[in-house]
């Protein structure tokens, strides 16, 4: 296990695109860090920084108290898994995951011992003499996985590795990765897109935007407290409610919500999680409101609310909940406890 750590990293691209700007970063030993964002918030550019695959223009980065910011990838003892596996078609499944162990001049014994141990890490047992072409995407993803670990890496590196597979096979490996993490005890850095994946997965995230990092949690944490309207609305579905700060109360069109603790009067903004919205007869709650749509989505009810005003809300309710309440076109009154709003920071 080794801790690593970004000293104010920079990286900037031809034409002056500033990729990543500054980041400092420090990620535990044996820690399931992820990196998530949108597309082209550098979060995959820091990724290739830490691997060796790209040089920053400045700043340091150390891995176990080691200076690795000159070192090639081969020098710095990490494993990589990427999106599109990037396994050789023409060799078998021993060889792609022994093709590491031989670029280090391991003995064959030795190599052939790895091997199988990798393999059966990852249950994978019985292929080792088929072709990448005669695998499924999950254990394509498996092979993947066993070659970047039989190096015994001191940090395993992982580029969206799931982001191919289709959501129920996802949901899957994400459960099996998590497990290999927890039996390896490995530093594990994750870089994905998929807000459900890294919040399932990791110790801590770090939300990245225009190569920054916007806020760096506990999942739990960054669900619960956004910081900022972008991660409020990066990070699940969110209702973002606009009025005036007075005291513990904030006012919008016409009515009142309560806040979770006095703030300095003037504009304000505040994030609402539509599971945090309770739904009653209409005249016992904060506001009416009018459905607008209703979606099921199994365990739930997914609801478009319109407020006086004519903005809408987002509302999830337990299918449990009175249908007539549910129906489009229905008045429900809505309510939250005061601790349910998040102020959002000016951005």
């Amino acid at each position: 296990m080794a801790s690593v750590v970004l000293d104010r990293v920079t990286k900037v691209f031809p034409g002056g695109t500033r990729a990543v700007d500054g980041i400092e970063l420090e990620i535990g030993e044996g820690e399931f860090f992820s990196l998530l964002g949108p597309s082209g918030c550098g979060k995959t550019t820091t990724l290739r920084m830490i691997a060796g695959f790209e040089m920053p223009d400045a700043g340091a980065i150390r891995v176990g108290g080691k200076d690795m910011t000159a070192l090639p990838p081969e020098q710095r003892g990490m494993g990589m898994v990427f999106q599109n596996y990037a396994l050789f078609p023409h060799r078998t499944v021993a060889e792609n995951v022994a093709f590491g162990l031989k670029m280090r001049k391991v003995p064959k014994e030795e190599q052939a011992k790895r091997v199988r141990d990798a393999l059966a890490m990852v249950r994978l047992q019985g292929l080792e003499e088929r072709r990448p072409g005669q695998l499924s995407g999950g254990q394509q993803q498996r092979v993947a996985l066993a070659r970047a670990i039989v190096i015994n890496p001191t940090v395993l590196l992982c580029d969206e590795p799931l982001g191919a597979l289709d959501k129920k096979l996802r949901q899957a490996m994400q459960f099996e990765l998590k497990e290999l993490h927890r039996r390896l005890g490995l530093t594990l850095v994750y870089v994905t897109h998929d807000q459900e994946e890294a919040l399932t997965m990791s110790d801590r995230i770090a939300v990245m935007r225009s190569g920054r990092i916007a806020q760096l949690g506990a999942p739990r944490q960054i669900y619960d407290h956004p910081t900022s309207r972008f991660v409020a609305d990066f990070i699940g579905d969110t209702n973002i409610l606009e009025g005036t700060a007075e005291a513990a109360t904030l006012r919008l069109d016409g009515w009142v919500s309560p806040l979770p603790s006095a703030l300095p009067p003037g504009p304000c903004a505040v994030a609402l999680r539509p599971e945090r919205v309770r739904l009653g007869a209409p005249g016992t709650g904060l506001v009416d409101a009018r459905v607008e749509e209703a979606n099921f989505l199994g365990d739930s009810v997914l609801l478009k609310a319109a407020l006086p005003g004519g903005a809408s809300l987002l509302v999830r309710a337990p299918r449990e909940t009175d249908a007539a309440l549910l129906s489009p076109g229905a008045t429900a009154a809505l309510s939250w406890k005061a601790e349910d709003p998040v102020p959002l920071s000016a951005e």
